[in-house]
């Protein structure tokens, strides 16, 4: 199956219905970290939909290595489409906002 780029504007539109849904449905109903405490969830210049939708898209791919499509792909040729991509290390680091 190949995935052109109306998918990858497909795919983020049904990702970004969805985390609308999930974060008004959770907005209340988040446990506190250990000790009670809030920790501050410092704004990202990608949005959770982005970064799900970059993930899946490397999935659904015949892509092996992150680290390549990433750098290669996402911050090149799908440069328009993620016009504010991070580093691949920041990256890196933002991808466990996603996953609970």
């Amino acid at each position: 199956m190949e995935i052109t780029k109306d998918k990858v504007t497909e795919l983020f539109c049904i990702i970004d219905e969805f985390y609308k849904v999930f974060d008004a449905e959770n907005a209340g109903k988040l446990l506190l970290s250990e000790g009670g405490v809030k920790r501050r969830r410092r704004k990202a210049s990608l949005s959770d939909s982005e970064i799900m939708t970059i993930l899946l898209y490397f999935h659904f791919g015949s892509f092996r290595n992150f680290k390549h499509y990433y750098l290669f792909f996402i911050r090149g040729t799908l440069k328009s489409y993620f016009p504010n991509a991070v580093s691949y290390n920041r990256f890196v680091e933002l991808e466990s906002r996603v996953f609970f």
